[in-house]
């Protein structure tokens, strides 16, 4: 509950500072690159490009992101919202290692296709790309001097206006809400990384 009393008001002014949260944390050259999944939704009317630095490598990041998804390790984010109030995983969870094309990436209990998307492609530990018939999610964990991440994320949809009901539950899900909830996913996204790296590295060195 507190995340999302935080975020309220980025949710509220999301439709006021959209063209500069549809890039939070992107470079131009990020902003401007070619992605997996960019030729899978045509006339998208959402795109986002976000990008966070993280200090540990891909293939530290790589687990957190193949086990995202509701009834598995949740996204990280405002919990309340997204993972119907159960905490998000701090630890990686190996029986939900197995990655497969094709498999779901579930957004709500129900799975169907408008609630969940499927792994469409993956080059572990480097592109990961989920797709729904509408949209599509990908992710590209770019190694940086140092032992760094930079991962580089991009959402495309296109909004079904012949469906009043779809149409307005994309506005308020991407238009109000995505912002907020994929800024908060990143930020912890990083956080629960850098702690295993640092917890890897003591293991090390003893």
């Amino acid at each position: 509950m507190r995340d999302v009393l935080a975020d309220v008001p980025r949710f509220l002014g999301a439709p006021l500072a959209r063209r500069r949260h549809l890039r939070w944390g992107a470079t131009d050259d990020e902003v401007a690159a070619d992605l997996p999944g960019d030729d899978r939704v045509a006339h998208a009317d959402y795109v986002s490009t976000r990008a966070i630095a993280i200090a540990a490598p891909p293939e530290c990041v790589w687990p957190w992101l193949v086990q995202v998804g509701r009834g598995r390790a949740g996204f990280y984010s405002d919990d309340l919202l997204d993972n119907g109030a159960l905490p998000s995983a701090q630890h990686i969870e190996q029986g939900w290692q197995q990655l497969e094309i094709g498999q779901w990436v579930p957004m709500a209990e129900r799975i169907t296709p408008r609630t969940a998307f499927r792994v469409a492609a993956a080059l572990p530990p480097y592109e990961l790309l989920w797709s729904k018939p509408d949209s599509t999610w990908s992710w590209r964990l770019a190694p940086t001097e140092g032992g760094g991440t930079r991962l580089v994320t991009r959402i495309r949809a296109r909004y079904d206006r012949r469906n009043l009901g779809s149409w307005l539950s994309s506005l308020v899900l991407l238009e109000l809400g995505d912002y907020a909830m994929q800024r908060r996913m990143l930020l912890h996204l990083r956080d629960r990384a850098e702690r295993q790296q640092t917890a890897d590295a003591s293991l090390e060195g003893l």
